[in-house]
């Protein structure tokens, strides 16, 4: 037997970044849009503890026990006292190291899948749970469609989403480390006030009314001057898609994979084509949001 759960990449359509706190983490405000790219994780019993990993950038994925896919099923495994006895394959479609939630996304399949398969009858907080000791995006993973994200990101309340956004995602040719962009983040902010994070009420009333011009005018990620800082080619990408006609332009989370707003499916096309000629990334993809949360697929 084994059990296959499907799971969606996210985009931060605001991500407002406070201080450092004394544990290392920031207080966020963190409004999370699921978007229909996905990962696939399968789960079969096993004589062992055991990760593998085919698609796009399958090659960055590290497969021992550091993966969040096989962090999941240890923790899962210790609270219900069995062995993690499992082989996790992960079928890569989200971007690796992009700011995407790709590496967040496959805990959260490998927790349900692994639910599924042992039938521990975790209850929805538990799982949530243990997805908010595997990372501040793992319970988002979990629950999908929109959230506002609080405290370190993991303290979610859902968002009410009044029709479909269309999205352009530019991926670039390499990666940038989250734990990095936040330590630009603080180095930046050196000797300034750093306001509370707090949710955009623009924003959050643009989502509810599937309004894409107000949600282009509202989107905002604190991050962004320091995935620049780092990435500086990435200017140029987003300006490679303002110019092809989004509604807006932004980093996505950590980056460096840079997100575009699109009215309709038809302009995101015409995007799309004009950031892969502009020679200022190595892939795109169009997707829609918000997509479902982590699902069982095949059981």
């Amino acid at each position: 037997m084994s059990v296959t759960v499907r799971v969606p990449a996210k985009v931060n359509v605001q991500l407002a970044v406070g201080a450092a706190r004394p544990d290392g983490f920031h207080d966020l405000a963190n409004v999370f849009l699921a978007v229909g790219l996905y990962d696939e994780v399968t789960v079969t019993p096993a004589d062992g503890l055991r990760v593998t990993c085919a698609g796009p950038d399958a090659g960055q994925v590290p497969l021992d026990r550091t993966n969040l896919a096989a962090r999941a099923a240890l923790a899962l495994a210790e609270r219900y006292d069995r062995s993690a006895a499992v082989h996790l394959h992960i079928a890569k479609d989200i971007p690796v190291a992009g700011g995407m939630a790709g590496g967040s996304a496959d805990g959260a399949a490998a927790l349900l899948a692994c639910d599924a398969l042992w039938g521990t009858g975790a209850s929805r907080a538990e799982l949530l749970e243990i997805c908010a000791e595997l990372g501040s995006d793992v319970p988002f993973s979990l629950v999908g469609g929109a959230a506002l994200g609080t405290g370190r990101g993991e303290k979610l309340r859902p968002l009410e989403v009044g029709g479909t956004f269309h999205w352009v995602f530019a991926m670039a040719g390499r990666g940038l480390s989250t734990p990095a962009v936040f330590r630009e983040f603080d180095r930046l902010a050196e000797g300034r006030d750093v306001p509370e994070p707090v949710a955009s009420q623009d924003l959050l009333d643009a989502l509810a009314k599937g309004d894409p011009d107000a949600l282009a005018a509202a989107v905002s990620n604190d991050l962004q001057p320091a995935a620049l800082s780092l990435f500086p080619e990435l200017a140029g990408t987003l300006a490679a898609g303002r110019a092809a006609g989004a509604l807006t332009a932004l980093v996505s989370g950590s980056g460096p994979t840079t997100a575009f707003l699109a009215r309709e499916t038809e302009s995101a096309a015409r995007i799309a084509e004009a950031l892969r000629a502009s020679g200022t990334c190595r892939t795109v993809r169009t997707a829609s949001g918000p997509a479902p949360g982590a699902t069982v697929v095949f059981a």
